[in-house]
């Protein structure tokens, strides 16, 4: 093939007259700005994918994965071997714990804990990390809440994303046979055997009706008199509590549990947090499924053994548990790291997450707090007194190495009443009304930001934010994430917010959906946007969420996979990309990520895409990439016609640090652009929402490898060319034989919106015009 006539076919196709309309101006203007509020949220919170200590190569996992992951590990890895297994390879003593630091820390009077480098910096006020001011947050929200609301934004989102979703067709028709082809031509790997993570479950319903079916039988055959609840003054034995419900072991079945969600839960989410309690008994949810109870949590550490083993025999799925933190007390995070720790419930298939359940207006009615902040401080400080002192809770300190994030979690279709003109800070908060979800978002996020710098610089494990968000409700909490959270759970609401729904795309913001879920309580099964959101390139992966209540068999994660497959016509590509979007979700450490999806994971394209590892087709990961760097060609090309004065210091900055850089030339050349290598050769990096079209945002961070310069770089310096992977990426390009059929243009709506644009203004004119002259 010609090479010149190759070039000329993948040069973004941009209006060949670079004059835009004021509306355009500002539009695009609005949009970049929008995507740097979310990076100057991510940057400053260090969730960036690199800013984590747990990205670096020397990072070290105890108990270490199973072979052949690691066999030159000093550790000797166990083998999968039943319930009994699971743990067994972790021991106590065999854990470092490491000792003080001179560091201190107190919360300052918004309700945010602020962390000190030493005495002299909490007299001076200078702490480690500027945190965003509520007041920042919320201008910043109210700033991108009038973006997604514009209507002239509306309409541009909703045409660039029908736009994305007619070249995934055109894509699909000319490359489906050429995808099956590569598929086939890759050894061992099927979607059986690709790695897939179940990026939103919860714990207390990680199994399915019939596991706990049986195993509550098993208990009441085999060990009936355990005292297992404290009820009415006196002690009870299991036996004794069944005698009080007048139910026998035999009596139980899955239709008296009743657990399943069934019609009657639909849009009833308070009938559905009743679907929790066995035979709609408290007691029974208090026995079998809480981890602070009279045994102290020995019944669900031995089923989520049970569940866990089945993960490891299983190989290649893992979960990622969502455990409850309430913040009524400070103890919580001693009580629950005891229990993971004592139970040893450690597996390389299984990270955790720590969901905050929205209840403040429930404790605040039992008195069991006086105001939020002391909500914040029973989430909160345990985490800072542990990571200044680890001694002071080793077993926490253990715990939170596998802890990767936090969640939010309630009925988020509860209305919000807003009673104050300003929302007060949380020591003044002391209503019965709960906060709104804007301003829990917010302090999850600001007492997180500090945590997170804190604990990086001790070189401990850091946390993301993945927040339930877009179920039901209101869509600004949509908004609230976007600025805030690494990834979100659900996003359903998404189909009815173009802007934002562009923006997700923009930033390759991870969405972990749960289809069969959202069927349940929200939203019908063919409803679902997931493969309008999927086919458009959004970031989404498939998950369970409560298989207790959803499921049916003993793979919930692949029962979900199925599900999708039949009803949505997913292709063997099609699953193994979600399944590799799930892992690029996940907060599995780096090495792991790796082994499972390729040693370059977290570059953009081919590059990072592993075919013998991910079983996705390089021609699909080509296409996403391309697709997604057009559009932010486009964007940051428009933005830059609109302010060319914010790009100028921005190419300066760049330029010394590209000149600064050790990595290789050959690293940064995605095409043509700013900045020399002192080779003669060209130097650009692209936006860190583009560096991985199946990933979330990456930033610079400590990798230790030869693409840390990739890493490094600034997320808007405009590129002028397509890199030439797709060359040899070998698939049929979509843009060139579509301009040969004379049917699209990659930027005809921007083209037809400003001629739209002018026209109307010149009609305005004229009107104005006339009505003058009548006047006069």
């Amino acid at each position: 093939m010609d090479e010149t006539k190759f070039e000329e076919n993948t040069k973004p196709n941009f209006a060949p007259n670079d004059e835009i309309t004021l509306e355009l101006q500002s539009l695009y203007t609005n949009f970049q700005k929008c995507l740097d509020l979310r990076e100057k949220y991510m940057k400053v919170s260090c969730q960036r994918v690199g800013d984590d200590p747990r990205d670096k190569d020397s990072w070290e996992i105890y108990p270490p994965p199973p072979p052949p992951s690691w066999p030159t590990t000093e550790y000797k890895a166990r083998v999968p071997d039943g319930p009994n297994s699971v743990g067994s390879d972790f021991v106590r003593e065999d854990v470092k714990i490491p000792g003080p630091c001179d560091h201190v820390f107190e919360m300052d009077d918004t309700g945010v804990y602020q962390v000190y480098a030493s005495q002299d910096a909490l007299v001076k006020k200078q702490p480690i990390v500027q945190v965003p001011t509520p007041k920042e947050y919320f201008v910043d929200l109210d700033f991108v809440l009038s973006v997604i609301s514009d209507g002239p934004t509306k309409s541009f989102a909703f045409r660039r994303l029908k736009y994305l979703e007619s070249k995934w067709n055109m894509y699909i028709l000319l490359n489906e046979y050429e995808e099956l082809a590569e598929a086939k031509r890759v050894p061992h790997r099927d979607f059986y055997n690709v790695r897939k993570v179940d990026t939103h479950v919860h714990h207390s319903s990680c199994m399915n009706q019939k596991h706990l079916l049986r195993f509550i039988k098993s208990k009441m055959r085999k060990t009936p008199n355990d005292v297992v609840i404290f009820r009415d003054g006196k002690d009870l034995t299991l036996e004794e509590v069944f005698k009080s419900l007048n139910l026998t072991a035999y009596d139980l079945s899955i239709d008296t549990m009743d657990m399943h969600a069934h019609k009657d839960s639909f849009h009833r989410f308070d009938k559905f947090n009743l679907k929790y309690n066995p035979i709609g008994e408290s007691r029974l949810r208090e026995i079998f499924m809480k981890t602070d109870n009279k045994i102290k949590g020995r019944y669900l550490a031995e089923i989520t053994r049970e569940v866990i083993s089945d993960l490891e025999q299983s190989k290649y799925q893992m979960a990622e548990y969502r455990i409850s933190i309430y913040g009524r007390s400070e103890t919580e995070w001693d009580k629950l790291a005891d229990w993971v720790v004592d139970n040893k419930l450690f597996s390389p298939n299984v990270r955790w997450l720590i969901q905050v359940p929205r209840l403040y207006n429930v404790y605040k009615a039992t008195n069991s707090v006086e105001n939020f902040e002391q909500v914040i401080q029973n989430i909160f400080k345990p985490l800072f007194e542990v990571t200044r002192d680890p001694t002071s809770h080793p077993n926490l300190h253990i715990f939170l190495q596998r802890v990767i994030g936090f969640d939010s979690v309630d009925d988020e279709s509860k209305a919000e009443r807003r009673i104050y003109k300003k929302y007060p800070y949380p020591r003044v908060w002391n209503t019965s009304m709960n906060p709104p979800y804007s301003y829990y978002i917010y302090y999850m996020f600001a007492n997180m930001t500090s945590l997170n710098r804190f604990r990086q610089q001790r070189g401990f494990s850091t946390f993301v934010f993945r927040p339930h968000c877009g179920e039901a409700g209101d869509t600004d909490h949509l908004t609230s994430a976007f600025l805030t959270s690494f990834g979100i759970s659900h996003g359903i609401l998404l189909r009815k917010v173009p802007a934002l729904q562009y923006m997700y795309y923009l930033t390759q913001m991870g969405i972990a959906m749960s289809p069969l879920s959202n069927n349940a309580l929200f939203l019908d099964y063919e409803r679902n946007p997931f493969p309008v959101f999927f086919h458009r390139g959004l970031n989404v992966s498939l998950s369970t969420d409560d298989p207790l209540q959803f499921h049916f068999t003993k793979e919930p994660l692949i029962e979900e996979y199925s599900v999708a497959a039949q009803i949505w016509k997913l292709s063997g590509a099609d699953m193994c990309e979600i399944s590799r979007n799930s892992v690029l979700q996940s907060g599995f450490e780096n090495k792991i990520k790796k082994h499972w999806i390729g040693k370059k994971w977290y570059l953009p394209g081919v590059q990072g895409n592993d075919m013998e590892k991910t079983n996705v087709p390089n021609i699909r990961v080509s296409f996403r990439h391309e697709t997604l760097r057009e559009e932010l060609d486009m964007l940051q090309r428009y933005s830059q016609l609109a302010h060319p004065s914010m790009f100028t210091n921005l190419h300066h900055d760049l330029s010394k640090r590209m000149a600064s850089s050790t990595a290789s030339p050959a690293i940064f050349a995605h095409g043509s652009g700013i900045g020399n290598s002192g080779t003669g050769q060209s130097l650009v990096l692209e936006s860190p929402f583009a560096l991985n079209p199946q990933s979330p945002p990456i930033g610079c961070g400590p990798f230790e490898t030869s693409d840390i310069g990739l890493l490094q770089m600034h997320p808007h310096l405009p590129r002028a060319s397509i890199e030439t992977s797709r060359e040899t990426s070998g698939h049929t390009n979509v843009m060139t034989v579509a301009h040969q059929l004379g049917m699209i243009s990659v930027v005809s709506g921007v083209s037809e919106m400003a001629e739209r644009a002018a026209a109307k203004k010149r009609e305005r004119k004229r009107l104005a015009a006339e009505q003058k002259v009548e006047l006069e």
